[in-house]
């Protein structure tokens, strides 16, 4: 008799394998301009804060802000690429608190590329899918904390 043996991920790794394939698809989304599918990554009731601006708002006002540049990637107009990397992430099954740093690059109209990086929070939230419940965008972070972070 044979048996094959599938090995079975801990709980830890495997809220960790979802959550990554959370921020690959937030990442695919903004890269290809698929604005539909990046406002499902929300939850309704998601809450956008900004360091930067020093603002809160309803991802609602945020989704309407952003809609605009999601047209302009999409139409090729500018080429975006966002990347995650995460300095503390602390999870249960369904909810999680993520750390770090993102990095986002946009090219127009073929000029230079201009790469920013910003320190953020996320707080999600895990009904059938995984939805952020407030994203904390606190203040722009250097190439050097981006390259010192941990990627996904």
């Amino acid at each position: 008799l044979s048996m094959s043996v599938t090995p079975v991920l801990s709980d830890e790794h495997q809220v960790l394998v979802e959550l990554d394939s959370f921020w690959a698809e937030i990442s695919r989304t903004v890269g290809e301009g698929d604005f539909q599918a990046y406002s499902k990554t929300y939850h309704k009731d998601a809450v956008v804060v900004s360091g930067i601006s020093n603002t809160s708002q309803p991802v609602s006002r945020s989704l309407l802000e952003w809609e605009n540049g999601f047209a302009e990637t999409r139409a090729g107009e500018n080429k975006v690429n966002l990347a995650f990397r995460f300095t503390n992430r602390i999870n249960d099954a369904t909810t999680a608190h993520e750390k770090g740093i993102f990095s986002y690059t946009s090219v127009r109209d073929g000029g230079e590329a201009k790469t920013t990086y910003f320190h953020f929070e996320a707080l999600l939230v895990k009904q059938e899918k995984w939805k952020t419940l407030m994203e904390y965008q606190i203040a722009l972070a250097s190439k050097e904390e981006w390259q010192e972070a941990h990627k996904p």
